[in-house]
C-alpha cells in the first residue's frame, strides 16, 4: 500500500513539472506586439512641445 502511494506521488509530481515546464516554454515562445501610435496624437505632442517651448 505503502509503495503505490508513492508511486502514484512521484508520478503526480512528475505529470505537474512537465505541464509547468510545458506552460513556461509556451509563455517564452509568445510573440508580443506593440500598436502603433496615432498620427494624430504624434502632430499633437508636437504642436504642444512648440507651444510651450515659445512661451520660454
Amino acid at each position: 500500500m505503502a509503495m503505490s502511494a508513492l508511486i502514484i506521488g512521484i508520478l503526480l509530481t512528475v505529470g505537474i513539472l512537465l505541464l509547468s515546464l510545458l506552460t513556461i516554454s509556451k509563455g517564452y515562445g509568445y510573440k508580443h506586439t506593440v500598436d502603433p501610435l496615432v498620427e494624430e496624437n504624434k502632430e499633437e505632442s508636437t504642436n504642444n512641445n512648440k507651444a510651450v517651448k515659445g512661451n520660454l
